[in-house]
């Protein structure tokens, strides 16, 4: 009972009183998940750098500045040679040098903008698409969220059935045995009857081992979504609602499913941008205009010695001193930039060739995602009407079982009936009421996948789930009688 709605102060009292408060719901576990499913943050990030592609494909038709500049210190030295006439006779002479420059600073700032250049517009329109993308692939990733969470806590829930009938079988036989031993020991039945008791314990016992480590594994398989550990799981009782899917027909539900499927959707995007990709790499062959605007500054403060060569008969000279050797420049240039491809070894053409396979497969890939979400479509439609005449019929089996298990007891006791026919008889009432269980998971897992697979589940329908289960304390076990 949820008695929350009805009053703040009955549901304090609720959570003191009652065992079963700390039930987790699957509303519960599904934000838990939310919180630290690895999956899904994982395709958060993909979906945030991924977001990244716009401002980077804008960027490229906006105006480009760039500074450089340098500072350096720099010392030459070496000769010079020149020819001069010394009377009537043409005379070759040589002049050395040595400068040093301390210190030479230059830098220069340079605009650029694009006036033509059609893969950043096409680039650009790869981006728009390539978010929508990501977007989808978020949203689908959210969905699957939604589908794992529930199949891994009904999963847990099976498996917690299936223990508990296990359990009670092994109980029921156990009893079984103790009255097949003492009407041995008293003469009423034979020792076959005692072997066949205690062979079945045997099993029972086998079988409740491996129900352990089956629940065990299911409940490391929901941590890995949700992070936690959960003692109380709250369960799917007999009166669980049985709905028919709404539209009542199965092709409607494809057709909603081809028009929202959100992992179909990535696909159909997929394609349009490999076909953009084509275009990309065909603007290889086009030219591209640009304007572009500089300024920059060299100054140079150095010092130069000119040592002189003498000729032929002359005296040395004194030596030179250093001189100021200093620059101040300015360089201003502003135009006009093409750049026309000739010819580049067949690299555009390569490219081109090799985006037109890429679109191709990513078509292909488009036409296997819509058979693949028709399929399921159709599987999860057909699951969730089959599963609930299933679920019918099992209800029907269980009762049928018990009414035959209390036939055949009785007719031990009048003899007419032996140790096997209760033995089989129980084991018929356990199994009719484990599977009666796991098909009302099955059925409310399978919804779930048709709303997957139709691109519709949202968190309300997990939360209309979740109002459907109840305490595990107010689900019957399985009976023993």
């Amino acid at each position: 009972m949820k008695l929350y709605r009805l009053c703040p102060l009955l549901a304090a009292l609720a959570l003191l009183v009652s065992p079963q408060a700390g039930a987790t719901s699957l509303l519960d576990a599904y934000r838990d998940a939310l919180r630290s499913d690895p999956t899904l943050r994982e395709a958060a990030a993909n979906r945030n750098a991924t977001l990244e592609a716009k401002p980077q494909a804008r960027a490229g038709l906006l105006p480009q500045l760039e500074a450089t500049g340098s500072y350096q210190h720099q010392e030459s030295s070496g000769t010079q040679t020149f020819t001069t006439l010394a009377g009537d006779d043409v005379v070759t002479l040589s002049t050395g040098f040595r400068q040093e420059v301390e210190p030479n600073r230059s830098w220069q700032l340079r605009v650029t903008q694009t006036l033509f250049r059609w893969d950043q517009w096409v680039a650009l329109r790869q981006a728009d698409k390539q978010l929508a993308q990501a977007e989808a692939q978020f949203r689908a990733a959210e969905q699957d969220l939604m589908a794992r969470v529930a199949r891994r806590y009904f999963d847990v829930l099976g498996a917690r059935a299936t223990l508990d009938a296990a359990e009670a079988a092994r109980e029921a036989i156990g009893r079984q045995l103790e009255q097949a031993e003492k009407r041995f020991e008293v003469g009423l039945s034979a020792i076959t009857d005692v072997q066949e008791a205690r062979a079945s314990f045997d099993a029972a016992t086998a079988g409740l081992i491996e129900a352990k480590r089956a629940y065990a594994v299911a409940r490391e398989f929901l941590r890995e979504i949700t992070g936690e550990y959960y003692e109380d799981l709250a369960d799917a009782g007999g009166d669980t609602p049985l709905i028919t899917p709404d539209p009542a027909d199965v092709e409607q539900w494809v057709e909603i499913a081809l028009t929202r499927n959100l992992n179909l959707e990535a696909a159909r995007l997929s394609a349009e941008i490999s076909r953009d990709g084509i275009e990309l790499q065909r603007a290889g062959h086009y030219p591209t205009l640009e304007l572009f605007a500089s300024r920059g500054n060299t100054r140079i403060t150095s010092e130069r010695q000119t040592i002189p060569e003498t000729l032929p008969g002359d005296p040395a000279p004194d030596p030179q001193p250093f001189q100021p050797a200093n620059s101040d420049s300015w360089q201003d240039a502003y135009g006009l930039q093409v750049r026309v491809p000739i010819y580049s070894g067949g690299a555009v053409a390569s490219n081109v060739r090799e985006a037109t396979f890429r679109h191709e497969a990513s078509q292909q890939q488009l036409e296997r995602v819509a058979r693949e979400t028709e399929r399921a479509t159709r599987d999860a439609y057909l699951s969730v009407t089959a599963e609930i005449s299933r679920v019918q019929a099992l209800a029907q089996a269980v009762e049928s079982s018990e009414t035959a298990l209390r036939a055949t007891e009785a007719g031990f006791e009048v003899g007419t009936r032996t140790t096997v026919d209760v033995l089989q008889s129980r084991r018929q009432l356990f199994e009719a009421q484990r599977d009666y269980a796991n098909s009302r998971y099955t059925y409310l897992v399978n919804a779930l996948r048709l709303k997957l697979a139709a691109g519709t589940l949202q968190e309300a329908d997990i939360a209309l789930v979740d109002s459907w289960l109840k305490p595990a304390a107010e689900v019957p076990p399985p009976t023993q009688p």
